[in-house]
């Protein structure tokens, strides 16, 4: 299907995108605020992790997710993964967008997050920890600069809680041990942080260890309420995009790796059992 076919589908679900489980998460959230919409979830798990890949290859691989979102009929996508937003986000808005249909909107899950931290944030000093693609792209350093410039932020890269939740031993003795090495490092490097960005999708499965070894006090933002408050905030705005989106409550669940695979590990995130498609990108 080329570009043209997709620009005459004037109707369509919301998709999510991932490059692995962890998406679920946002998902789980937008779904409970925005119950009566469509939605089509891709995960990407054939290629995960996005986290330690290069700009160029994840810009690659998000892309084809995308298009092919497009192609399923969607007319927004939201980028449920961190990596995906901070290191292709900006060139398919800029770039690919104005080429394959300028009506169509694709979003991600940084801003949303950064813009509620100054009302959060009592020392002004806040603290991220994500994937090492997330952290060395410094996307929540410079988001937050440009709407609070005030605000110091500090970042610390988890390359193993990914792996750690993706293999389900996010409750074992090993998530503790490497949950808090991460946290003590953080908190080393900037002990007056007071508010605390999950910077990844799959953190939330972490969190009970995540509060355990984080100071008294410090608030934790998890991003799926935070995503899903926006989505509802920026569809009220833009009625245009919402009269495209169709409202029938369906969902569609798809990956690039085992659907097996995939619906085992969904269920822990949504607790529900899901009918999961398995494409090639």
């Amino acid at each position: 299907m080329s570009c043209e076919d997709f620009q005459l589908q004037k109707q369509g679900p919301i998709g999510i995108f991932d490059s692995g489980y962890g998406g679920l998460t946002v998902f789980s959230k937008i779904q409970e605020r925005l119950p009566e919409y469509d939605f089509i979830y891709l995960g990407d798990n054939a290629r995960a992790p996005y986290g330690p890949r290069s700009f160029e290859v994840v810009y690659q691989f998000t892309r084809e997710a995308v298009l092919r979102l497009f192609h399923e009929g969607c007319q927004l996508v939201i980028l449920a993964c961190n990596t995906a937003s901070a290191k292709a986000l900006r060139t398919i808005q800029q770039q690919d967008l104005p080429q394959w249909d300028s009506a169509r909107r694709v979003l991600g899950v940084i801003r949303p997050t950064t813009e509620i931290v100054d009302k959060i944030s009592r020392t002004k000093h806040v603290g991220v920890v994500g994937t090492v693609g997330t952290i060395s792209s410094k996307s929540y350093s410079m988001e937050i600069a440009k709407l609070f410039p005030h605000i110091q932020v500090t970042g610390e890269a988890c390359p193993l809680w990914v792996p750690l939740v993706e293999t389900g031993e996010y409750n074992s003795p090993g998530a503790d041990y490497f949950v808090k090495q991460h946290l003590d490092r953080l908190f080393l490097k900037d002990p007056q942080i007071d508010t605390l960005i999950l910077g990844c999708t799959h953190y939330p499965l972490l969190l009970d260890k995540i509060r355990r070894y984080t100071p008294t006090g410090v608030t934790l933002l998890p991003q799926g309420e935070y995503v899903a408050e926006s989505l509802a905030d920026y569809l009220m705005r833009h009625t245009e995009m919402d009269a495209r989106l169709t409202k029938q409550s369906s969902r569609r669940f798809l990956t690039t790796e085992s659907a097996e695979k995939f619906s085992e590990a969904a269920a822990i995130f949504l607790q529900a059992p899901i009918t999961v498609e398995r494409i090639v990108l």
